[in-house]
């Protein structure tokens, strides 16, 4: 294990002494190592000054420089730890609603209470469910739970996932963001083509980047920053294409003003000119032949044709001339084959469609005729970029390629591809998602790029398992590709029952059915239907209790004032509360949240995860009290104890903890530190086992070291090969190819789940079912925003904008808008303080710098200041970050409007992995007029 250096021993000695909770009573001065990851970008490692027991200060923790990807430094969230800590306006102790009625416009009237009343309340709700059943009548969990942060709130909610496994069936796909903003198609498509839930360029080897819309500077973190920064300097270049001039952009070789939601037609005309217009040789031929299912036949009803007695699919041998199966010793596949063999071709249900003699031509032959149309002029009239700019930057990608080159990398030889394309949100998600994602994806594929130094890569896994381990994970599965865990749709498994009421595992066959699977369902469907259940599925009902944790969905998801009205009808809330917010305006307990500066928890750092988060080392970090708790703030651990304690649960909760719900397996091939399921356990006992674990797990058992060592030392790691950030090893060494171009895969589980949909009645998502296509094509996807003006009762013509938002590095996930500190800085960074006009638009609508403005659909309509800019579309408005907060202290004087007020939740524009998209058309005018 890499251990901290003497500096942050001496720094950290009396961070234990903190983390035991005296600090408030110890004088002097020491600092306590920790961690922030208030965002996805984390977690940074950090120390906090502590005087005479108050956090005074945050700085990086230094001894962290050398296995840190960001040089040890930490991001501007981490600096508003100390003033979110003693923010006034903090809740610091339980609180009880005492008005009945929920609404807006209600005072809840909350008083405080004791902890044992309010830990007492809430058990007795939760033992009556239990009594009455964990599900209810239609078949949905009486409890349901919201966290928000893209996953972050785990690592701050202490052993509270214990405590969710331990009760059983638990909704966790009351959206708060998730489907709806998140990288949505990404998630999905990408971890079934490469095992990438997040997918990055592998920035310290790129040369050439492509970015959709993908705001690093902002939503990267320091990480993200110092890496982009230094390979810039190294001489990458970077080419932006946005409707607005970001951040990113601001600081990148070129900006590509795009039409909004027209990426896929660029991309489609770079592969165009790859495929048509140069010449053939400059492809990655071996790398599509060898590692993608290019040679794979396809016979006339679009399925693989298949090998007689094994099934399995065919393609043509270049040395024999014969057609054989795809993993035949010694193949060389015919990329270009063109043939008529006897073979079988199956459908949907294992339908016999054809057999005998039959015709099939290569997939890559179809990829090639598929494309044709796709020409730069053809995209120029879609997307507004010039045909010659497609050109250019099509030549590029491909000269910087370095096609045939390689570089060792722990001794290992490599291809060596540094280019990459990576996207954004609202490119990656929604309706064109999909498209958008393949693409990029066989940008990589056709110069062999994918998962190989240089290139793109994914850096984690949310749904094929092992979640920890990315590589171990591409298991072999059907036709020579990795296996993925797929929600059934055949008719022997599949059900029209969903599991939770956004229906993912029923209508979303490549969410999978894991531990995050919930919340990349369509989760405003959670929402949507409390007022109306579509035909086939059970009446989707209000759950009995509602957890909230580190979200605020009356502001962060869509269409806020339906949810206000919905939340205000949900029979008991428990909220954890840092201070008032829009949401648990509606609780009816509120408990004190001991903070990230307050509490106690070890978690997983390094290795490879979330965006430019991959690492060369791998291990764990503690976060610690740096001081006593404020007020009456508990640590979560000890709220998730007392509630296993009063409902009976408290077994069941130590057994989870001991098979690693709280991130480490307390039983392991080199040690055993379980905690007895007869005994109950203080938050010190199982951090404790926690740690020994994890310290074990390191060192190959050779150390154990307790909390004690870990309040000391702070972090632990190990080396991480950094050949293990690509996949490219992984597949050769298991013979698997990627599922690439043709996806014969989703074809035939489109068909089968349209057949189940339709044998219940249920025609409502027949639209949806059209994106299930081997070869994705070019669809008019901003038509089908258009199109949602008319359905809502507007003309088309009287809302020419497009609203669009983007990320704040200040303000990410929205959980320090109480912060004055962020604000000020937020303040200093264009746009943060209205909707960003481009300038020749507002002197034609005679808008004026600072002028108050409305925005409107034909629904809804908000305020706020115009920032005038030329680094934006004329037809484009943009609103940083999402407030409109009228709850939150501080944050409701802010006068910042928000898209979430006037984006709508329909079924119009969700697409079929269940996303949508942060965009809306709008008018714009000056107030008042």
């Amino acid at each position: 294990m890499n251990a901290p250096g003497p500096a942050v021993k001496e720094a950290a000695a009396v961070g234990g002494a903190a983390g035991a909770g005296a600090a408030a009573a110890l004088a002097g001065e020491r600092k306590v190592p920790t961690y922030c990851y208030q965002c996805v970008a984390g977690p940074d490692l950090l120390t906090v000054k502590v005087v005479d027991g108050v956090a005074t200060e945050v700085e990086p923790n230094f001894c962290a420089e050398a296995i840190h990807p960001g040089g040890g430094k930490v991001c501007v969230k981490a600096f508003g730890l100390v003033q979110k800590t003693y923010n006034p306006n903090r809740v610091l102790s339980p609180m009880r609603r005492t008005n009945p009625k929920k609404g807006r416009d209600e005072d809840p009237g909350f008083v405080p209470i004791s902890w044992d009343e309010a830990l007492d309340t809430i058990a007795e709700r939760l033992k009556r469910i239990r009594e009455t059943g964990l599900t209810d009548d239609s078949g949905y969990p009486r409890l349901a739970a919201s966290f928000g942060g893209g996953g972050t709130p785990q690592s701050y909610m202490g052993t509270f996932p214990a405590f969710l496994a331990a009760w059983g069936p638990v909704d966790m796909g009351f959206g708060s963001g998730q489907g709806v903003k998140c990288y949505h198609s990404e998630h999905l498509y990408g971890e079934f083509w490469h095992r990438a839930f997040i997918v990055s360029a592998d920035t310290p080897l790129c040369n050439y980047l492509i970015s959709c819309g993908s705001n690093i500077e902002a939503s990267g973190g320091v990480v993200g920053i110092w890496r982009h920064a230094n390979a810039r300097i190294r001489g990458m270049k970077r080419v932006q294409v946005e409707p607005h001039l970001s951040v990113t952009g601001a600081c990148s070789a070129r900006w590509v003003p795009i039409r909004p939601k027209t990426d896929a037609a660029f991309l489609y005309a770079l592969i165009h000119v790859l495929l048509h217009e140069s010449a053939r040789d400059r492809l990655d031929l071996d790398f599509l032949a060898a590692r993608t299912g290019s040679a794979y036949l396809v016979g006339p009803h679009g399925y693989y044709l298949r090998d007689r007695r094994s099934g399995k699919p065919l393609v043509r041998d270049l040395a024999s001339g014969a057609v054989v199966p795809h993993d035949t010793p010694g193949l060389r596949e015919d990329l270009d084959a063109s043939v008529t063999v006897d073979a079988i071709e199956a459908g949907a249900d294992g339908e016999v469609l054809a057999e005998g003699p039959l015709a099939g031509e290569t997939a890559f032959r179809k990829l090639v005729a598929h494309m044709a149309p796709y020409t730069p002029e053809w995209a120029a009239g879609v997307c507004d970029v010039p045909a010659a700019d497609i050109r250019r930057i099509a030549g590029e990608y491909l000269d910087h390629a370095c096609v045939g080159q390689t570089i060792e990398i722990d001794g290992r030889e490599l291809p060596f591809r540094p280019v990459a394309v990576t996207l954004g949100k609202t490119v990656n998600n929604g309706w064109g998602g999909f498209e958008c994602c393949w693409a990029r994806t066989m940008l990589a594929v056709l110069v062999g790029a994918l998962e190989v130094p240089g290139g793109t890569i994914g850096t984690t896994v949310r749904l094929a398992r092992p979640m920890a381990q990315r590589l171990d994970s591409a298991k072999p599965g059907p036709d020579g590709f990795m296996d993925y865990p797929l929600n059934p749709t055949d008719r022997e498994h599949w059900s029209a029952r969903p599991n939770i009421r956004n229906a993912y595992r029923t209508m979303v066959p490549l969410a999978g059915n894991g531990a995050w699977s919930q919340a990349l369902g369509p989760t405003h469907f959670s929402w949507m239907f409390l007022d109306g259940t579509p035909e086939g599925l059970p009446e989707v009902t209000f759950p009995d209790v509602w957890f909230v944790y580190r979200t605020n969905p009356a502001i962060s998801f869509w269409d806020t004032h339906a949810l206000a009205d919905k939340m205000a009808r949900f029979p008991f809330v428990v909220c954890f509360a840092y201070t008032r917010d829009e949401t648990n305006h509606f609780a009816d307990i509120l408990l004190p949240d001991a903070t990230d500066l307050e509490s106690l928890q070890l978690i997983r750092v390094g290795g490879t995860k979330y965006v430019e988060q991959f690492w060369d080392h791998e291990g764990y970090a503690l976060r610690q009290p740096a001081i006593e708790a404020r007020g009456e703030a508990r640590d979560f651990t000890d709220i998730a104890t007392e509630l296993a304690r009063r409902t009976g649960l408290n077994d069941r909760y130590v057994a989870s903890i001991n098979k690693g719900a709280a991130g480490v397996p307390l039983k392991g091939e080199h040690h055993d530190f379980s905690l007895d399921p007869g005994e109950v356990h203080d938050r010190e006992r199982i951090w404790d086992a926690v740690c020994r674990a994890a310290s074990s797990e390191l060192s190959d058992g050779a150390h154990a070291h307790g909390l004690d060592w870990w309040r000391e030392h702070g972090f632990a790691t190990r080396p991480f090969p950094r050949s293990d950030w690509y996949l490219y090893p992984t597949m050769v060494e298991r013979g698997l190819r990627f599922e690439l171009p043709y996806q014969e895969r989703l074809k035939r589980v489109g068909e089968e789940l349209g057949r189940r949909l339709h044998e219940k009645g249920m025609h409502w998502w027949d639209r949806q079912m059209a994106e299930y296509q081997a070869l994705p094509v070019w669809k008019d996807f901003p038509g089908i925003w258009e199109a949602a003006i008319p359905a809502a009762g507007g003309k088309a013509g009287d809302y020419p904008f497009w609203l669009l938002t983007a990320r704040s590095m200040q303000y990410a996930w929205g959980g320090n808008v109480g912060v004055q500190m962020i604000r000020e800085v937020a303040d200093n960074i264009a746009g943060h303080r209205g909707v960003i006009v481009n300038a020749g638009t507002a002197e034609r609508l005679g808008i004026a710098e600072g002028d108050e403005v409305e925005i409107a659909t034909p629904a809804r309509s908000v305020r706020g200041r115009a920032v005038l800019r030329q680094g934006i579309r004329p037809d484009t408005l943009l609103l940083i970050g999402q407030f409109e907060h009228w709850a939150t202290p501080f944050a409701k004087d802010f006068g910042v409007p928000s898209l979430n007020t006037l984006a709508p939740m329909s079924l119009e524009l969700t697409d079929a992995t269940g996303s949508s998209a942060d965009i809306v058309r709008v008018s714009l005018g000056r107030a008042g007029r």
